[in-house]
């Protein structure tokens, strides 16, 4: 009978993962050539005289999906207003690496991290201290925050 269950489970499970990614409903493109979306990211911004937003997590990730929820939610408005918003896969965090290297390694203490950076390519800000990594306890509200404050040290 355990048996039974657990393999239920797993199919659901299975179905329920497959299901979301092909509609999309994941928010990391894990096939994305995260070097030209930066470089992209980096133009568009300056066209529209904003600041690019990085964000490196994984589809594994709940904190990076609840993130991206949030980002979103409440947060959409203030985030979309001041970003240009780049995703970067980190995968089993051994994807990308080069990439998060270049901002200060701000995967070190968990993903979802994020870093801010001018038009240019100039780092303002990165997520050090894992500052996003507990993200599904944060609300959006505490999202909405952290982002206003970030945006407020860096104008």
């Amino acid at each position: 009978m355990k048996k039974l269950i657990a393999l239920g489970l797993a199919l659901c499970f299975a179905s329920f993962t497959s299901a979301s990614f092909a509609a999309g409903a994941l928010p990391y493109d894990e096939k994305a050539d995260a070097g030209a979306e930066l470089n992209k990211a980096l133009a568009d911004a300056t066209a529209q005289h904003k600041k690019v937003l990085v964000l490196f997590g994984a589809n594994w990730c709940t904190d990076c999906r609840e993130l991206d929820k949030s980002i979103h939610g409440k947060s959409a408005p203030l985030i979309d207003s001041k970003f240009v918003v780049v995703k970067v896969d980190v995968g089993q965090f051994d994807k990308n690496l080069p990439i998060a290297n270049a901002y200060g390694n701000p995967i070190k203490k968990g993903i979802p991290a994020a870093v801010v950076l001018t038009a240019d390519n100039n780092l303002l800000y990165a997520t050090k201290a894992g500052e996003l990594s507990n993200a599904r306890k944060m609300s959006e509200q505490g999202v909405y925050d952290f982002f206003s404050q970030v945006i407020a040290a860096h104008p």
